[in-house]
């Protein structure tokens, strides 16, 4: 744990400064978003077919929006 000590006639912000600049050259930072957006590898397959539906769904979307019947699409869906 990281910790800073306010020093004879120093600003409040100039100790923010200092304890940001340790955390920074500690690493913690850089650790704490790694642990955050970590994400299991898919395999190619998985990914791929993800990738697919994706397109398919938004090409349905386009369509349906083009005709005018997004709304009716969305109703019978999601219920709303």
């Amino acid at each position: 744990m990281l910790e800073v000590k306010r020093k004879d006639n120093e600003s409040f912000e100039n100790m923010v400064r200092r304890f940001t600049k340790k955390t920074i050259q500690s690493g913690k930072i850089l650790q704490a978003k790694k642990v955050r957006f970590y994400s299991k590898d898919s395999s190619k397959r998985k990914q791929k077919e993800s990738a697919l539906r994706r397109l398919d769904m938004s090409g349905k979307v386009e369509y349906l929006k083009r005709i005018g019947k997004l709304d009716d699409f969305l109703t019978k869906r999601y219920g709303k």
